[in-house]
């Protein structure tokens, strides 16, 4: 309902707007493996990526999920790419044949399909780095208060690029809402070993040092006021089943 009141209002401005900036976009796709399957389903993702996926906008990296309700689940990931590139999407002979053939025949129906907005804005890729391990919070936003979570990600960047400079993490803002989802944001660090998740960052000394004593405590009731929920859900990066590598370029991410 947000969603469709707030371009209610933008309707006028659309057209002017539209072709002077666009934005990128991921399209992830959740794939649930036949538990039988696994071994089928993983040669033949492989094998599509591989050859349908393996460069360019579209490009496709494959994740596993570690923990949550979505265990044992794969994150199929396109982009990033601006809406526009959809229109011109290649087909590729027999990319769908080979889809339906050697992929989709091993899932279960229990997909998702979400397209998130990377907020360049609100994020920080100092360095060029390779894919490892990712620590996946998404948020869940109260009505009509977007503005004011986005406000409060500021906060948190300018935090993180003083005090943790050397970190990379993405915000991420989901196009297409659900209101039993929850995931109208995504904040993702990026992490090579697991011993990263046991550090203690004593974050809030940090923000109260940006922000001035007492801050961060304001800046939890604010948020709570913002927002409704969070779960968090550690990805695996699979080299072997994407078409892309897991190298990222600072200069894509800008």
């Amino acid at each position: 309902m947000k969603k469709i009141f707030y371009l209610i209002l933008l309707i006028p401005f659309l057209a002017i707007s539209q072709n002077e900036t666009e934005y990128m976009v991921f399209e992830n796709g959740l794939l649930s493996p036949k538990l039988d399957k696994i071994s089928q389903f993983e040669s033949g993702l492989a094998a599509h990526n591989k050859k349908y996926h393996k460069e360019g906008p579209f490009g496709a990296r494959v994740y596993w999920i570690g923990n949550g309700p979505n265990t044992g689940r794969y994150l199929w990931v396109m982009g990033p790419l601006p809406w526009s590139a959809f229109d011109t999407r290649p087909e590729k002979e027999g990319h769908d044949e080979d889809w339906n053939t050697n992929v989709l025949q091993y899932m279960m129906p229990e997909t998702n399909q979400t397209y998130f907005k990377f907020e360049a804005g609100l994020s920080n890729f100092p360095k060029d780095f390779t894919l490892n391990k990712l620590l996946v919070d998404y948020y869940d936003v109260k009505p009509f208060q977007n503005g004011k979570a986005m406000n409060l990600l500021g906060k948190i960047q300018k935090v993180m690029k003083d005090k943790f400079s050397t970190e990379a993490f993405g915000i991420y803002t989901n196009e297409l809402p659900n209101t039993k989802e929850g995931d109208d944001i995504a904040f993702i660090s990026f992490f090579e070993k697991s011993a990263w998740m046991g550090e203690d960052w004593k974050f809030a000394d940090k923000y109260n040092e940006v922000h001035g004593a007492g801050s961060f405590e304001t800046f939890l009731k604010d948020w709570e006021n913002a927002t409704q929920g969070k779960y968090s859900e550690i990805w695996h990066f699979r080299p072997d089943l994407s078409g892309l590598t897991g190298e990222v370029k600072v200069a894509e991410r800008q």
